[in-house]
């Protein structure tokens, strides 16, 4: 990313963060984004999680310069959908390393002049990858914040991400309200039907957590590795946003899914659904099955500089 690009960047997202605080002191909308950001791993090893891979010694040469490339990618696609729907007060994060990278990305790119703050897990995930929420302090006042483990172990599963639960204080018409919030990214579905019973189980932890907010404002965000149909879903106390006219936020072979949602309570309204964002940079041609994809950071080991395989997605709340 040449100079003159950052310099626009950075006087972009000022402008952004005067208008959107202002917007922000009447409450009416709160902006939630969720974004499978595909392996966000800063350069160093971290001792007990398997993270070589991306290390400069390894075959992918994931370099300082390749690692600042894709922080500054993920900060220009946030300020294009403050650009398109207004600042975000809350974006749930999956697939980022530790705290240093969340860390990097708000204070070492041009997002640090809209003073996000973050909370985060520290899971016992093999790869060492976990789940974050960004959050404007204006909008929601956080109030606590804690990791929920899911637990693989004791039904014989290797650990998985743990979920993410923030509670906080929101404007909701004259008053504020208490509005609970959840980040979750459930197990791959890569092993079969042993996976499915993984991802099963996490699901059930996340809606026994919810269930315990006894159905207040609760939003819940992430990758689920999972459709719309599918059994995760079954028991959630909660209602799916997707919409229903857009094709998904991941293309497996030529085939777009909805694997990231943003459920809510029955008490939480929307005027619009949720739906993937999309920009001609963040896609590329499919050419092994045809239309478009997301253009990923590598295909196999080779550096493809791209941001994600997954679109981000987009909703607002009606408070």
């Amino acid at each position: 990313m040449n100079i003159s690009f950052r310099l626009f960047i950075a006087a972009f997202i000022a402008a952004l963060a005067v208008t959107g605080t202002a917007e922000a002191g009447h409450g009416h909308p709160l902006r939630v984004m969720t974004w499978n950001v595909e392996n966000l791993f800063d350069t160093v090893h971290d001792e007990g999680f398997r993270d070589e891979e991306f290390l400069p010694g390894s075959d992918r040469r994931w370099t300082s310069a390749r690692y600042l490339h894709k922080l500054m990618d993920i900060a220009r696609v946030m300020a294009a959908v403050s650009d398109e729907h207004g600042l975000p007060a809350l974006i749930g994060l999956c697939e980022v390393e530790n705290d240093s990278v969340v860390t990097r990305l708000t204070q070492r790119t041009p997002l640090r002049l809209l003073g996000y703050r973050y909370v985060m897990t520290h899971s016992e995930d093999a790869r060492g990858i976990d789940v974050a929420l960004l959050y404007q302090p204006a909008d929601f006042r956080l109030l606590e914040s804690r990791s929920i483990r899911v637990p693989s172990r004791e039904h014989e599963y290797a650990p998985t991400r743990d979920i993410l639960y923030a509670k906080g204080l929101v404007l909701k018409g004259e008053g504020v309200d208490t509005l609970h919030v959840f980040v979750a990214h459930l197990p791959s579905r890569a092993s079969g039907h042993r996976a499915d019973g993984h991802r099963l189980l996490a699901a059930q932890t996340l809606w026994e957590e919810v269930k315990k907010t006894h159905g207040k404002l609760v939003v819940v965000m992430g990758d689920f590795n999972a459709g719309a149909k599918d059994r995760v879903f079954r028991n959630a106390p909660l209602l799916l946003t997707d919409d229903a006219d857009e094709e998904g936020t991941y293309c497996f072979r030529g085939f777009w899914q909805w694997l990231d949602h943003i459920l809510i309570s029955p008490t939480v309204k929307t005027k619009k659904p949720a739906h993937p964002f999309k920009m001609p940079w963040l896609m590329e041609e499919n050419k092994t099955y045809g239309g478009q994809m997301p253009r990923r950071t590598f295909r196999g080991p080779t550096y493809h500089r791209g941001v994600s395989d997954h679109l981000p997605v987009v909703l607002e709340l009606d408070f």
